[in-house]
């Protein structure tokens, strides 16, 4: 069987981080010297789809290593209500594989016109929205042409850790990102089909991560739905329990993207809900009763979670097969998503 375009474009995941550390190499140092010369009071990121989701990863490592609030504007803020925006002293980060989404486009155009500085990640530094920016970082991933993006969330994910890792000066997490290609590969060929034959035939199930995780549960989340026709909602460990336990089951599972070495996955909870009849599937780490789904180590607490994601795309591409949809077409959906 001819592998899919999506399974071939995981598979270059590794090398698409690769050539965006080399294409950034030069332009990284000079983006965190500006940030710590400008010394802003908060970051926004304008982001869709699964650029929203790597965008929320870069929030939660910019609130660990710089100490700096992030928040995510809706483009509705410029599209819809022309909001007088006042963004003197901060930054923004547009993060987008096209760059020629109208809404994206219009929102940096208004938030740099309200005084901050611009930055923009994306698949098409010609874009209009690179335009936009004062600032272009090259998501470096090449064409993707399966609707679902994999290997362009994979470097756009990479590309936000490196930006933090210049601006706090990080060389820890400097080093993670340059091994990082080698823990792809490996995550690549980690086997999570003890989960399928479960999924195949559910309805919905909930993700579940924590910190920079649960950006990953978010994504793993949207693919779930539009490979695979699964409902599926991602939530954090703590906010599960104020009240979206109540409908997991024998036939409502929960998988848990958030173990491996970096910062171990909550067992008492993968635990209690086992107990409780639950399926429940752990990636990177073990509990009573769940069954646990191999990780890749990457040395970095915030990098394993990027190895874990490809670990994931492998999976779900197979569960969408399984489930009988095609993992390249999905549908209703196309590759560029112009709103306004």
């Amino acid at each position: 069987m001819t592998a899919s375009q999506v399974l071939q474009e995981i598979s270059a995941a590794p090398e698409a981080v690769r050539a965006m550390l080399a294409v950034n190499r030069s332009i990284f140092p000079v983006i965190g010297k500006r940030l710590r010369d400008l010394k802003p009071r908060a970051v926004v990121t304008i982001a869709r789809g699964s650029s929203d989701h790597a965008a929320m990863y870069f929030k939660v490592l910019c609130e660990i290593c710089v100490g700096i609030p992030v928040s995510s504007l809706g483009p509705s803020l410029a599209t819809l209500y022309h909001a007088p925006l006042r963004m003197e002293g901060l930054a923004s980060l547009a993060i987008s594989q096209s760059g020629a989404s109208p809404d994206l486009i219009a929102l940096q155009k208004a938030v740099r016109e309200a005084g901050a500085l611009t930055m923009a990640a994306v698949n098409a530094p010609g874009s209009p929205l690179a335009g936009e920016s004062e600032i272009v970082l090259d998501i470096g991933a090449g064409p993707e042409l399966s609707v679902a993006a994999t290997k362009s969330f994979i470097a756009s994910a990479a590309l936000g850790a490196a930006l933090v890792a210049h601006w706090a000066e990080d060389a820890h997490l400097l080093g993670a990102l340059e091994r990082l290609p080698e823990a792809i590969a490996k995550a690549i060929a980690c086997d999570w089909s003890p989960a399928i034959e479960t999924l195949a035939d559910v309805s919905s199930l909930y993700v579940v991560g924590r910190g920079p995780g649960l950006a990953m549960a978010g994504e793993a989340a949207l693919k779930l739905k539009e490979m695979c026709g699964l409902h599926a909602e991602a939530y954090s460990a703590a906010e599960l329990m104020h009240g979206p336990v109540a409908l997991v089951g024998s036939d409502f599972p929960v998988l848990m993207v958030s173990g491996g070495a970096s910062d171990g996955a909550p067992r008492s909870l993968a635990e209690r809900l086992a107990l409780d009849g639950v399926p429940v599937f752990l990636a990177g780490g073990e509990a009573r009763g769940a069954v646990t789904l191999p990780a890749a180590e990457a040395d970095h607490p915030f990098t394993d979670h990027i190895a874990m994601i490809a670990s994931f795309y492998v999976f779900v591409e197979a569960l969408a097969r399984r489930r009988g949809f095609d993992p390249d077409r999905p549908p209703r959906l196309k590759k560029v998503t112009r709103t306004f």
